[in-house]
């Protein structure tokens, strides 16, 4: 895609997209999405509303499985989709935490996906660590919302995930070994 139609708010999310699979297919991941299962683990909301945009991407995937809350806009949203629900409060809630670290251990054990990817929020975390002990691959994009600060998930898993995508040229300077993609939206 030319710079030109990238820039047009028209195109600017299926730019990204994209270049997300180039990114999958090319060096830094090697992976051929049309033989791979992916492992999706967000948050209800607006992370499952940025890991939803990217459905080009994930669509082409030869299986797929979905981890969010068993709430009512998830719920509807993946109607149809196989999904496994985890628990919540997420954020700075240890027992939860270790709840659902024990959902991902017995889920990825079973399920093996190839790649994992996921915007956030902390039901990331456990889902990387534990995917990345089991040879998974994992990519994480980092929210839209913010420009020049880092999150506490984006913090926790820029050092883990094998491709880290940031949404705007500042939160380069923010994020190690990130990769700017543009906006999904």
């Amino acid at each position: 895609w030319s710079s030109d139609v990238c820039s047009s708010d028209l195109y600017r999310g299926l730019c990204e997209q994209t270049r997300l699979i180039t990114y999958l297919n090319g060096e830094r991941l090697s992976m051929d999405l049309s033989k791979a299962k992916i492992c999706i683990p967000s948050s209800s909301g607006g992370h499952l509303t940025h890991m939803w945009l990217l459905r080009s991407v994930w669509e082409r995937a030869a299986d797929r499985f979905w981890v969010t809350f068993d709430k009512e806009d998830a719920n509807s949203l993946l109607e149809g989709e196989r999904v496994y629900h985890c628990h919540y409060p997420t954020n700075r809630n240890i027992p939860n935490l270790l709840t659902n670290t024990v959902l991902a251990w017995k889920v990825l054990r079973k399920e093996r996906p190839d790649l994992i990817i996921s915007s956030g929020a902390a039901v990331a975390v456990p889902f990387f660590l534990i995917g990345k002990m089991l040879g998974s691959k994992c990519v994480y994009v980092e929210v839209f919302d913010r420009v020049d600060k880092s999150t506490m998930t984006g913090r926790m898993l820029n050092g883990v995930a094998d491709l880290f995508v940031v949404q705007w040229p500042e939160q380069l300077g923010v994020y190690k070994s990130a990769v700017d993609l543009g906006s999904i939206f």
